[in-house]
C-alpha cells in the first residue's frame, strides 16, 4: 500500500479541529486510520449491545446519581477513558461484571472494555486497591477523558 502522508496530515488536521480522537478513511481496499495516541489493543470479539443515542448530542445529559461532582481524573485513583467509544462492563453479555462497587483489583487487571471502532479495548487497573466507584453503565457511550472508576 502506497502511504500518502498529505492524507494522513489532512485527517490529522480534521481530528483538530472536530475534537475527535480517531478517524477511519476506507476506499476500496485501502484504508487510513489516524489516532491521537489512545492506546489500541485486540480482545476478543464480544456482542455489542444496541445503545440509544440523543437526539441532539450537545444537550447535556443527566448524570448517573452514583457519579460524584468531585471526581475528575485528576483524582489519584481515577481511571479514566484513554478513547471515544461504548463501555462494556463484562467480556459478553452473559458474564459477570470486570469489576464492581468495593470489589478488589490488582495493578493489571482488567477493569472494562471499550470497543471503538469495532476493537474491543481492555482497560486495566493502573493500581491495586478497592473499587470505590463505577462511573459508567454497560453499553454507555463515552468520551476521552471521561471518568469510569475510581481505586482507592
Amino acid at each position: 500500500m502506497k502511504i500518502d502522508s498529505k492524507a494522513i496530515k489532512q485527517l490529522a488536521k480534521l481530528l483538530d479541529e472536530t475534537g475527535l480522537n480517531e478517524i477511519e478513511v476506507a476506499e476500496g481496499e485501502q484504508m487510513i486510520r489516524v489516532n491521537k495516541g489512545a492506546m489500541v489493543a485486540a480482545a476478543a470479539q464480544a456482542v455489542a449491545a444496541p445503545v440509544n443515542m440523543p437526539s441532539d448530542p450537545t444537550t447535556p445529559q443527566a448524570a448517573s446519581n452514583d457519579t460524584p461532582d468531585t471526581v475528575t481524573g485528576d483524582h489519584p485513583g481515577a481511571v479514566t477513558s484513554p478513547m471515544v467509544g461504548t463501555a462494556y462492563a463484562a467480556p459478553e453479555p452473559d458474564a459477570p461484571n470486570f469489576i464492581t462497587k468495593g470489589a478488589s483489583v490488582s495493578e493489571g487487571d482488567t477493569l472494562l472494555i471499550i470497543e471503538a471502532m469495532k476493537v474491543m479495548n481492555p482497560i486495566k487497573a493502573h493500581k491495586s486497591g478497592t473499587v470505590t466507584q463505577v462511573l459508567f453503565e454497560n453499553g454507555q457511550p463515552i468520551e476521552f477523558g471521561d471518568v469510569l472508576a475510581v481505586i482507592e
